[in-house]
């Protein structure tokens, strides 16, 4: 088989991720590329594309603004119930 190389620019946030897995786990940079990418390809072949979650969602100024401005609902007694540590 015959090896293509790619060139993309990447965050220092998944850099710094992809740095840290490469050391702990012991593993080449492009093992864990192509490993990430081809399971990333797969799912995207195989899974219905609703159940696909996007790690960065893009939305206009005017969106992000409303949805600051939404005030999260108040917990429900059964989620207060579940959350608390036992007290």
């Amino acid at each position: 088989m015959k090896d293509t190389q790619i060139s993309a620019q990447i965050s220092e946030a998944t850099r710094d991720l992809m740095e840290r897995h490469v050391r702990r786990a012991g593993v080449k940079k492009g093992h864990l590329i192509e490993q990430a990418l081809l399971h990333h390809l797969q799912a995207l072949e195989e899974l219905p594309a609703e159940y696909i979650v996007h790690p960065r969602i893009v939305v206009s100024r005017k969106t992000g603004a409303e949805l600051l401005r939404e005030q999260p609902p108040s917990p429900s007694a059964a989620l207060r119930d579940l959350m608390r540590d036992g007290d």
